[in-house]
């Protein structure tokens, strides 16, 4: 639980300092909802194949 506390508010932290200097996200949220997915997909693809292997 306190991970997920830790990313929301480095998250949020990020997303004041972008508006505080008027910086546009560098991805629209869609394309940066992927590539957590992609992040997320990876993460677990190595110790899948470990297991399918083992």
């Amino acid at each position: 639980m306190k991970a997920y506390l830790v990313s929301l508010a480095v998250g949020l932290l990020v997303g004041l300092i972008y508006s505080v200097l008027n910086v546009k996200s560098p991805a629209p949220p869609t394309i940066a909802l992927v590539g957590l997915f992609g992040m997320l997909a990876g993460e677990r693809l190595i110790p899948l194949i470990r297991a399918l292997l083992a």
